[in-house]
């Protein structure tokens, strides 16, 4: 029984569709379109404005959504900002401190103990100061820099802090770099990743410190431990390169093998008398 044109065209259109779907890149917020996202996106001016500064954060990446710092029920656009569904709005000046602590627990307890921290409601910076409250970008001390410290006090203690953490920036890098490349290479690199995240972290907590001689001192204790890391990164590479040569020797060994089987069959095809 021949098929219809109509059954031949089905599988060519599902085939088409299912390349589209692959070819059209999706936003990194498409998993999280939420009735916040709906209602700001349809506006203009001061209220559509967070939405595409918070579509090129580090929140949106990583799937952190308006309801995850401000509350609320993002599935029914009704009830989004209804305090029964825990809406807790903007917070106020001296209530932003823990508005973010509810994630960056030990980065707010290093900003509270920080000169920073101590000018909280006196004039002194918050966390959206220098990391604004949606278009959040990613931790470097890129965002220590003579516009953004200039504005309160002069840049020059920044500069101190700064050059004592970009050793310990750029180690953090490597280390990054060496872990991608060998976990794409089917290597466990599991227990190496969780320690540097954990120093990560550790690390940028003291971002917020604002005092020079604690960040050397403590910048140094971190890049002795990411040493160790870094020497459990040289020594899998080692093993990976005795692996590599042992292969290669098994291989060349297996080849040599069969070239010698094959000069002795001939030699022994050309030795035998004709008509054997």
């Amino acid at each position: 029984m021949r098929p219809t044109p109509s059954a031949l065209l089905l599988p060519l259109m599902a085939g088409i569709a299912a390349v589209l779907t692959l070819a059209i890149p999706l936003p990194s917020f498409a998993q999280a379109v939420t009735a916040c996202l709906q209602c700001h996106g349809a506006q203009t001016g001061r209220g559509e404005a967070p939405v595409p500064k918070w579509q090129g954060s580090v929140h949106a990446d990583n799937g952190i959504s308006c309801h995850d710092c401000h509350g609320g029920d993002p599935k029914d656009i009704v009830n989004a900002m209804n305090p029964a569904r825990g809406f807790l709005g903007v917070p106020r000046e001296k209530a932003i401190p823990a508005f973010c602590g509810r994630c960056h627990v030990g980065i707010m307890r290093e900003y509270l103990r920080s000169a920073h921290g101590k000018a909280l409601g006196a004039g002194g910076p918050t966390c959206v100061t220098c990391h604004d409250s949606h278009a959040v970008k990613r931790a470097t001390i890129d965002l220590i820099n003579e516009a953004s410290c200039g504005r309160c006090h002069p840049y020059a203690r920044a500069v101190e802090i700064k050059e004592a953490m970009r050793q310990t920036e750029g180690i953090i890098g490597g280390i990054e770099k060496d872990l991608t490349r060998l976990r794409n290479e089917g290597i466990d690199v599991e227990a190496s990743e969780k320690s540097l995240f954990s120093l990560r972290n550790t690390y940028r907590r003291l971002f917020h410190v604002v005092d020079t001689a604690r960040v050397k001192r403590e910048s140094g204790t971190i890049q002795q431990e990411l040493g160790k890391i870094r020497l459990s990164l040289t020594q899998i590479d080692e093993r990976q390169r005795i692996r590599k040569i042992a292969g290669a020797f098994v291989v060349g060994s297996l080849l040599l093998s069969a070239l010698l089987l094959h000069l002795l069959r001939r030699t022994y095809d050309d030795a035998s008398p004709p008509g054997d």
